[in-house]
């Protein structure tokens, strides 16, 4: 990944992606430095690094991700979290965070990250919060300085196989005046369900505070009912093998029949959104059981029957991509136009975790936005 800036077009050759106005729900601050960044951090503080050349080392990002597995992708984040030990690391991290959504059009984003991961060198959990908070309040400001909107909140997350989830939650909860807007649980899926956390939801549910969950990625069915019922998740963190519980038959006469199950119907006819990220999707072997292209993602079987799909980055520096490029990406694949970016946009802007009238403006600013182009 490069720093320049890319403009993607429909595939019609209609407008510039880029100029849309879109919302972000599933974007990881450690899954998104720029390079160039990654080696003066990591220079500042005597880091080894793998490259030290910003092309090369985000191409190093890239390659390396794309494993086909969720266990060797996020052994990438070895490096970008090693250089975001410091209040000044977090803070320039976050602040750059924004500047990219906003040069990508993004107009509300929420941006997931572990502190426990980021207490290294003697920061305590709060002092971690806030870095990252202040560096996401002056990210807005330059943003406003270049005539763009862009709002940010944090998700706080915990790591699965970790044992500190209510401590976190309990953290999340302390900075909900302070730019913290839900919690999330990520890391390695497999082995580690959403119930080892009970006691976190609790606490969490009891003091009516957000929650998404990382499943269906690399685990199945089970693991996205223990992110609904055990996680009581408003949100799927990606979700995408909720498709097993679809199946498809065609017939002789050539009619196709789909039958939904009750667990995907649950997810269905409670809106429940579902934070698909399709490149990351395809680098770490989620969707395997489909294919291993773009088209063969079950993002439009999804789509097509009614679930609430909404497009996400992930990580953009592994996946070197942006909101606009998986826009461009599903709209080559599967032909979408406008219209259907804006139902993508506006799934986003109902699931967002803000009050309802502040979700309402955001539909709002979609429509608007899309009206015009």
């Amino acid at each position: 990944m490069n720093d320049s800036r890319e403009h993607y077009t429909l595939a019609d050759g209609r407008t510039g992606i880029n100029a849309l106005p879109k919302i972000s729900l599933h974007d990881h601050l450690d899954g998104g430095l720029r390079p160039r960044t990654i080696i003066e951090l990591a220079d500042s503080i005597g880091l080894e690094i793998p490259k030290t050349d910003a092309a090369e080392l985000g191409e190093w990002f890239e390659n390396s991700a794309d494993s086909g597995s969720l266990v060797s992708y996020l052994s990438t984040f070895d490096v970008t979290v090693g250089v975001m030990q410091t209040t000044e690391g977090l803070s320039r991290v976050a602040r750059e965070f924004v500047q990219d959504l906003a040069a990508d059009g993004v107009i509300y984003g929420e941006v997931r990250w572990a502190p426990e991961q980021h207490v290294g060198k003697g920061l305590s959990l709060d002092e971690t919060v806030e870095a990252v908070q202040a560096g996401i309040e002056q990210g807005i400001d330059d943003a406003k300085n270049e005539g763009k909107r862009v709002r940010v909140g944090q998700l706080v997350t915990a790591m699965r196989h970790a044992d500190r989830g209510l401590e976190i939650a309990q953290l999340a909860v302390r900075h909900r005046e302070r730019g913290v807007v839900g919690f999330d649980i990520a890391g390695a899926e497999l082995g580690f369900p959403a119930g080892n956390h009970r006691v976190a939801f609790d606490y969490l549910a009891e003091n009516y505070f957000p929650v998404t969950v990382h499943a269906g990625e690399a685990d199945g069915l089970d693991s996205i009912r223990g992110a609904l019922f055990d996680g009581r998740a408003l949100r799927l963190g990606h979700g995408v093998r909720l498709a097993e519980d679809i199946s498809i038959e065609s017939s002789d006469d050539e009619n196709t029949f789909v039958t939904i199950g009750r667990l995907a119907q649950w997810v269905k006819d409670r809106e429940i959104a579902l934070e698909l990220s399709p490149s990351s999707n395809l680098q770490t072997g989620a969707i395997e059981a489909w294919g291993d292209e773009i088209e063969d993602h079950p993002f439009d079987l999804l789509y097509q029957l009614g679930f609430a799909v909404t497009v996400n980055t992930d990580n953009r520096l592994m996946s070197n991509t942006s909101i606009s490029r998986e826009l461009s990406l599903l709209s080559d694949a599967f032909g979408y136009d406008l219209d259907d970016l804006e139902v993508f946009q506006l799934n986003a802007a109902a699931a967002a975790f803000l009050p309802l009238d502040e979700r309402q403006d955001l539909a709002d600013a979609i429509t608007s936005g899309f009206g015009r182009a």
